[in-house]
């Protein structure tokens, strides 16, 4: 059977390809997979401790039994990796072109902070709140000139929507907004927006709050950061623990044969 591997971040760097058809057995898992991976390419087995893995756009565990046609993305923590530019400016994500959803945007162009909440508030809130995070002008004392947004787009959109989903069944909100933009952002302007509107401030604040911090450890978006003396993508957050490693770094290797 044949299975398309997609790689994100450092992962296309070492790689050396941002995607690639494998040959597998039939009954192959995913750490099968990641086998002939580390096979083909060994400076990848360095990583496998720390990346996770997505079959079909969902994070996977490795044991996972691989059919024909099947996706398997290699992802680095998120925000993370060294890579190469590759982003194409467009009007509208692919992405959000092929997925209607109801709370979140993956999107190319500028952030319309001020449309967006003009399109949640409603007479019964008495709280909204707005996060903006936005391109700072340095990182570490090194002075940043731009940043450019790459993601798995499909992936990233379905998590942005289970996140705002989430949030409504959690806190006491009545509506809430996500929208992440990719490509080149220069200093000053915004590259994710939440807007959650809600009867009072506390269920507002505490919503907004969570969903901005489970976004930055778990969707799949990274960010190169382009400076004056060079280019790196930013350190990524270590996944939380719900979400399995490529490889179990308390395993002991396999023996040789």
């Amino acid at each position: 059977m044949q299975v398309r591997v997609k790689f994100f971040g450092m992962l296309k760097e070492v790689a050396g390809r941002a995607d690639d058809t494998l040959r597998l057995p039939e009954g192959s898992s995913v750490a099968d997979l990641l086998r002939q991976c580390g096979t083909a390419t060994p400076d990848l087995k360095e990583y496998f401790s720390v990346i996770a893995v997505a079959l079909n756009q969902e994070y996977s565990e490795r044991d996972a039994t691989l059919h024909e046609g099947d996706e398997v993305a290699l992802i680095p923590p998120v925000s993370g990796g060294v890579g190469e530019h590759s982003m194409l400016q467009r009007s509208q994500s692919e992405a959000s072109k092929q997925l209607p959803t109801q709370h979140a945007r993956i999107i190319w162009d500028k952030i319309q902070t001020e449309e967006v909440l003009a399109r949640i508030k409603r007479p019964e809130d008495g709280a909204a709140v707005v996060f903006e995070g936005v391109v700072r002008n340095q990182t570490r004392e090194r002075k940043t000139l731009y940043l450019d947004y790459e993601a798995y787009e499909p992936m990233a959109l379905k998590q942005l929507e289970e996140l705002a989903t989430q949030a409504l069944a959690e806190f006491a909100i009545r509506d809430i907004a996500i929208v992440h933009r990719l490509g080149r952002l220069e200093i000053g302007e915004t590259s994710v927006l939440i807007v959650v509107a809600s009867a009072h401030r506390a269920a507002a604040f505490e919503a907004c709050r969570s969903v901005i911090d489970t976004l930055k450890r778990t969707v799949p978006i990274w960010k190169k950061e382009y400076f004056e003396d060079g280019a790196v993508w930013a350190d990524g957050e270590a996944f939380p623990p719900e979400i399995s490693r490529a490889t179990d770094p308390t395993e002991p290797p396999a023996a040789s044969k």
